[in-house]
């Protein structure tokens, strides 16, 4: 009968709403979490469009889903800052034959302003293992959501 959690959302305020009207502290409270639904579900969009394009081997896509001045921490390699070094980052690991990465463990934490959400996770890939310490997704105008910052750590 719903075809999506959003709709299931939509219908269940439309059915409270109908019973009786909501206070102001309940009308904010239900718009603040209708917000962050959006906003989760726009980072988990992005962040699945980011494994695909990598795990195809499209280091031009997988660096599309940062913003152009977005900073990357990759350690033990180093701090890549814009798009440009970043890309060249993940086409150096493309053509060195990593791919397959999962994500697991995964926590995501939308921001007080609406605007940004934190993803921390464990990964795992065919030739190594780590950390997503953050990263720091940010909502764009059209609604999607872009990588700000990426902070990992590969532990193999």
């Amino acid at each position: 009968m719903f075809n999506s959690l959003k709709t299931l959302v939509a219908a269940a305020g439309v059915a409270v709403a109908t019973m009786m009207p909501l206070t102001a502290q309940a009308e904010e409270a239900a718009t603040r979490a209708a917000s962050e639904f959006e906003l989760s579900m726009a980072v988990a969009t992005a962040s699945r469009q980011w494994r695909d394009a990598f795990n195809s081997g499209d280091a031009a896509g997988a660096a599309a889903m940062y913003e152009q001045d977005a900073v990357m921490v990759a350690e033990p390699f180093g701090t890549f800052e814009g798009r440009e070094a970043i890309q060249a980052f993940w086409t150096q690991l493309v053509e060195g034959g990593f791919d397959d990465v999962v994500y697991f463990n995964t926590t995501t934490v939308v921001a007080q302003d609406l605007e940004t959400a934190v993803v921390s996770a464990e990964w795992r890939m065919n030739n190594a293992h780590g950390i997503i310490t953050k990263e720091l997704w940010a909502l764009q105008p059209d609604g999607t959501a872009l990588l700000r910052e990426d902070h990992f750590k590969v532990a193999q």
